[in-house]
């Protein structure tokens, strides 16, 4: 089968769109139409259901698909190990994080591995814990900070720190002057959250559900700076880690009663080829990040 056409394919597959997936590819449409007309020539099956806004894929191109993105992948993996037989000493790393933990983790331990090798381009991709997860077994990012609490037979991790979750409240709200909060009383308060996908919301959702509570949701946002600025600003109170309060912040960190620790560790996927730059990159993060938590 020709790679390309393959390639075509599973973009098409992924946006559901003709035109849209051209202009993705940087291609025309009538090319990109004609490469899926000769790859189901090819294969002797009808691929996709045309239509004039949203295509979708037949049950046999489902089953194309699924082979497809391994042989892409295995032909990517090839070419990286290659490159790297060849002394190629540069690379690319697909680093996935969260917004909190790109902003407030991370800073100093990427410049200093940026110090140590220059060369290496890292691509920083923010998403949820849950989504990364995802994202990793598809092959879309080399490394993720994921929650190592959840082991996944998929996913190799190596643990780098825990921290517990806070509830965020502003300076003169009833419930600051409190040493600890329930899980049960912030649930019954006005609240700024997370979107779902990312731990600092799943916590209280899950907790909700199990106790058929319905959250009063007044904002939702994974801007951290907007998120406090709604604390402040008395909409409602919030989840977070404590490192997001800075001195002069006019908000109350407050620890939930019995605690909700956060396990954070560094996963790649256990079939995915990780390069030298990336090899380099973990044993970075494992010696310096756990040491620049403990110093903040």
């Amino acid at each position: 089968m020709d790679l390309k056409r393959l390639k075509y394919f599973c973009s098409l597959a992924k946006i559901g769109n003709f035109t849209h997936t051209a202009t993705h590819l940087g291609i025309a449409q009538p090319a990109l139409s004609m490469a899926i007309k000769k790859l189901e020539d090819e294969v002797g099956l009808k691929l996709v259901n045309r239509a004039e806004r949203q295509m979708t894929l037949t049950a046999d191109g489902e089953v194309l698909l699924k082979h497809a993105q391994r042989i892409l992948e295995s032909v990517n993996q090839a070419e990286l190990e290659i490159q790297e037989l060849k002394g190629i000493e540069t690379g690319t790393i697909q680093f996935g994080a969260s917004s909190m933990l790109s902003s407030y983790y991370l800073p100093n331990v990427l410049a200093k591995f940026k110090q140590k090798y220059p060369k290496v381009r890292i691509n920083l991709i923010e998403a949820g814990t849950a989504s990364l997860q995802q994202m990793l077994l598809e092959g879309a990012l080399d490394i993720a900070l994921i929650r190592s609490d959840r082991p996944h037979d998929q996913i190799r991790c190596v643990n780098l720190f825990a921290e517990d979750m806070v509830a965020l409240v502003p300076c003169n709200h009833p419930l600051s002057k409190q040493s600890s909060m329930k899980l049960a009383d912030f649930c019954q308060q006005p609240l700024v959250l997370f979107r779902e996908g990312y731990f600092l919301r799943e916590a209280v959702s899950q907790y909700s559900k199990q106790q058929h509570i319905r959250l009063d949701i007044r904002f939702e946002t994974n801007l951290i700076d907007l998120l406090k600025a709604m604390v402040v600003s008395e909409v409602g109170i919030s989840t977070g880690l404590s490192r997001i309060v800075k001195p002069g912040d006019p908000v109350v960190t407050l620890p939930f009663e019995p605690k909700i620790p956060l396990y954070i560790g560094l996963g790649w996927k256990k079939n995915h080829y990780l390069s030298k730059a990336s090899r380099a990159f973990v044993d970075f993060m494992q010696e310096h990040l756990p040491n620049e938590i403990e110093r903040a």
